[in-house]
């Protein structure tokens, strides 16, 4: 898979920004089940549960990034059962109504219901 991402964290905001840059990428980060949706971004920052932090995404070819607030709903840590990958699923919040939703699922409308494995549950 070829994602990237990167951290700025400071003591008022948590910045992650995320590259996706393929498909497939983005269907094992998208989190559909979580309300608003979600996505899992691979970290090693020292996240918890209800941290809030804002996410810098930039999927397929899209030029420009799209901002998303969010909350830690998931840590998966160092070591985690099965060798899943560190880092953590955010859940996205109401501030973008939506819009970050719509967009990733435009680009995986075909997959959606897909059995394929996922970084998520």
């Amino acid at each position: 898979m070829d994602n990237g991402a990167s951290e700025n964290t400071n003591a008022r905001q948590r910045v992650l920004s995320l590259v996706i840059r393929d498909q497939a990428a983005l269907y094992a980060s998208y989190m559909p089940f979580i309300k608003n949706g979600g996505l899992f971004v691979p970290t090693t920052g020292d996240y918890r549960l209800g941290d809030e932090l804002f996410v810098l995404l930039q999927l397929l070819n899209e030029p420009e990034r799209l901002p998303i607030a969010g909350t830690v709903v998931w840590v998966t840590p160092q070591g985690a059962e099965g060798n899943r990958q560190v880092g953590v699923g955010i859940q996205f919040s109401d501030q973008d109504k939506g819009d970050a939703r719509r967009r990733i699922e435009h680009y995986l409308a075909d997959s959606l219901d897909s059995d394929r494995p996922t970084h998520t549950l």
